[in-house]
């Protein structure tokens, strides 16, 4: 019975392949006729439309994954330049701000060299820059020879405040344009004397200043450094520049008249600063204050100055 199957198996596929050889001969038969090879250039003809059609589709296909590619690609590059140029501002924007230090300190340092008082450098930690209010914080105290009262200044000599709270490492600065500072100062020309005060905002005004002198825009206005009788002076060192004379205005009584001052320091930006601290301002100690001439001082004659008191003006006569 297993024989005759496999000899079954074996004829089906004798007939298979036979069949499949005549098939094959009939075809490379027809393939050589000249009438086949016209129709098979005819349907060549016919189809070459759509075959140009595909090809087209599928180059067209082709060309626009290729922009999408390139796009995706664009937007990577741009990204990443755009990166590049924010890091590349961000550190000009450094290397602005570590110029600016640097002139600074240079400035002050060449200052310090040639100033006649005893100084030390300070940095600003803090700022308050309210409009009734204007402080600023150091980075020094009584631990670096910082006093009550010392007078800061930034390059040029421009005066911008004393201490007016001090601790072992800080210091607390009240500045010129706080309206709670006064400070004498002079006109460079005429010499003339006014007080400078803060104003609500920062704005510097010349107040009292003699009508009758006449002031000059753009003129300089320097501290006067007052000394008075009894050895009182004034709590800022004399010389130092406050600013310049941006406009005058004439009170209504015409006595006097008022100065606007634009400070000489940048007061609200300023980073660094000196501190004098060899000046002191104000009343001197008890032992150290003078007396008048032929009098008795606080301690032994001769041991302390003393002054002549000026002489009361005499009272005229009544007609």
């Amino acid at each position: 019975m297993t024989t005759l199957l496999s000899n079954r198996r074996a004829r089906r596929r004798g007939i298979v392949f036979t069949i499949l050889l005549v098939i094959t001969l009939l075809l490379m038969a027809f393939s050589a006729n000249p009438a086949v090879l016209e129709l098979k250039r005819g349907f060549q003809f016919a189809l070459r439309p759509i075959e140009g059609a595909i090809a087209g589709v599928a180059s067209d296909a082709s060309s626009v994954f290729g922009s999408l590619g390139e796009i995706n690609q664009l937007r990577i590059d741009n990204a990443a330049l755009r990166e590049d140029n924010q890091r590349l501002a961000n550190d000009n924007t450094r290397l602005a701000q570590l110029k600016a230090e640097n002139d600074q300190l240079t400035a002050l340092l060449q200052l310090q060299s040639g100033f006649d008082h005893k100084t030390v450098a300070v940095q600003v930690i803090g700022r308050e820059l309210l409009p009734t209010s204007r402080v600023v914080t150091l980075s020094k105290g009584t631990s670096d020879g910082l006093a009550m009262g010392d007078v800061v200044i930034v390059q040029g000599g421009a005066v911008v405040g004393r201490i007016s709270d001090i601790g072992p490492n800080f210091a607390k600065v009240t500045l010129i344009s706080d309206p709670s500072s006064t400070v004498i100062g002079q006109l460079q020309a005429s010499g003339a004397t006014g007080e400078v005060g803060g104003e609500a905002g920062g704005v510097l005004t010349m107040k009292n200043v003699d009508s009758s002198v006449t002031v000059g825009l753009n003129e300089e206005v320097f501290t006067a450094g007052l000394e008075l009788a009894g050895g009182i002076r004034s709590p800022y060192p004399k010389g130092l520049i406050l600013g310049s004379v941006v406009d005058v205005q004439r009170d209504a009584n015409d006595v006097v008249q008022t100065a606007f001052i634009q400070p000489a320091a940048s007061l609200d930006t300023f980073e660094l600063a000196l501190v004098i601290t060899d000046y002191s301002g104000g009343l001197p100690p008890a032992d150290q204050q003078p007396v008048p001439c032929g009098t008795a001082g606080p301690v032994p004659a001769g041991e302390v100055p003393c002054y002549t008191p000026t002489p009361a003006p005499a009272k005229s006569a009544k007609p």
